[in-house]
């Protein structure tokens, strides 16, 4: 017998609840007649909004207190955005599908006046909520102002005009979903600037005795997305990473073929190990691991040692 209800639990945010109707949209085409609901959850990410994700604990931010209403049994299920996830979960949850995803690139939005984020003038003001962008554009030009922006989309947008930017660093996959495209300057390729790991997919996770609930989400999971995050995932977690350091990751998969690149680096850009290696799908956690390992041997972990000694991790130069 199938369920009638389902409770979907969400943050609150104008892209999150996109992201939660759309697989409430889902469920009721797959099953007419379920009831879905929407629960909305107030994360500390959600609260802490004047202070640079790095120095507040990253990751488990946005998705603890989800959790902890998924194991009261107040929700079945929870919705998120792949790169907010960490690599570990709480005793009896656990991610059961991985979606297609969206556009995984960067994207730029620049001030009037220029189409490239290449011909922006020098000590151009870039706004970004994220180190691993900040590491891999000072990477590309060393004399950019980076400035901390946070809260949603439609606020670090507004934010060029308000804060005097000269562009803004943002995921092509919220723009899209959000319906902004239009205002898309350029996108960075995934060869210029490395995604965050899972960037552009969403997480469904559940209660892992949940099996009537199980079943009927597993038609969400996308298998070349799956294998593709499975690496990236299993690349952060051999470094031990989250959004305290620049760390990304990228797959692609090519019929039974994982493309995987990975990318460490230290907040300024300067110290940056990045290589790419191939695999079968099926060793997709393995290859994550591996790369790792790789750039563990390389050095990484004195790249990522000394970002997490950095005193205060603040990314906002503006005082410079």
């Amino acid at each position: 017998m199938i369920k009638r209800q389902l409770r979907i639990g969400t943050r609150a945010s104008q892209l999150a609840l996109w992201q939660a109707n759309w697989v409430k949209n889902e469920l009721e085409k797959q099953y007419p007649g379920l009831e879905v609901t929407l629960t909305k959850i107030k994360t500390q990410g959600d609260k802490i909004l004047d202070v640079p994700l790095a120095m507040v604990g990253g990751k488990g931010l946005f998705v603890k207190e989800i959790e902890e209403a998924m194991l009261r049994g107040e929700i079945d299920i929870a919705v998120h955005s792949m790169k907010d996830v960490p690599t570990i979960f709480p005793e009896g949850l656990a991610l059961r599908c991985i979606t297609k995803r969206e556009d995984p690139r960067d994207i730029v939005i620049l001030k009037p006046g220029f189409s490239s984020v290449q011909d922006l003038p020098q000590r151009a003001r870039i706004g970004t909520s994220s180190l691993r962008r900040k590491a891999q554009l000072l990477h590309l030009r060393p004399d950019f102002d980076m400035v901390d922006i946070r809260g949603n989309v439609e606020t670090r947008i507004r934010k060029l005009t308000e804060d005097n930017l000269d562009a803004v660093i943002l995921a092509a996959a919220g723009m899209k979903r959000l319906g902004f495209e239009k205002q898309i300057s350029e996108y960075l390729p995934t060869e210029k600037c490395v995604p965050a790991i899972g960037q552009g997919a969403l997480g469904l996770e559940s209660r892992i005795d949940d099996v009537e609930t199980n079943a009927m989400i597993d038609f969400f999971n996308h298998p070349e997305t799956a294998y593709a995050v499975t690496a990236e995932r299993a690349f952060l977690r051999r470094l031990e990473g989250g959004c305290q350091v620049p760390i990304a990751a990228y797959g692609t998969v090519d019929e039974e073929t994982l493309h995987f690149t990975g990318l460490v680096s230290d907040v300024e850009g300067v110290q940056m190990l990045k290589k790419s290696i191939n695999g079968h799908i099926h060793d997709a956690e393995k290859i994550g691991i591996s790369l790792g390992d790789d750039l563990l041997i390389k050095g990484a972990d004195k790249i990522l040692n000394e970002v997490y000694q950095h005193e205060t991790f603040n990314i906002n130069k503006e005082d410079v």
